[in-house]
């Protein structure tokens, strides 16, 4: 995890987060540079202190791990309060959307690279 850390913080230093996911890494095969496992889809994004993203939704179904930090995350009309070692999921195509109430790092999957595969994947930002 010190690794990834510090990729995040290389990656929050150097331009704004995304304002859909905050500062989000995808973990990738170093031989391929593809998902890091054919049919499962890993991620990690940081969330700086206060930062709330705006709702988007894709049609992969995500588990998400809070790993640091504590906050609120908004699937459709539904609110989860998080903090470590909490899992909650975003089911395919509702709206979610984080908050962070301090620094927080959130780890999530999916099975976006099967969908990915078969042509089905698809994501929409705003206005979800």
């Amino acid at each position: 995890m010190a690794r990834t850390r510090e990729a995040l913080e290389t990656l929050s230093r150097n331009g704004d987060p995304d304002p859909y996911h905050g500062h989000k890494l995808r973990y990738v095969n170093p031989a391929s540079g593809e998902h890091a496992m054919p049919t499962i889809g890993t991620f990690i994004q940081l969330l700086p202190k206060g930062y709330a993203t705006r709702p988007y939704r894709s049609t992969d179904g995500t588990v998400y791990v809070a790993v640091e930090g504590s906050g609120e995350s908004r699937i459709s009309e539904q609110v989860f309060r998080w903090q470590p070692h909490d899992i909650f999921v975003a089911p395919s195509w509702l709206p979610v959307s984080h908050r962070a109430e301090d620094e927080a790092v959130l780890f999530s999957y999916s099975d976006r690279p099967v969908q990915e595969k078969l042509g089905l994947w698809r994501e929409q930002r705003g206005n979800a």
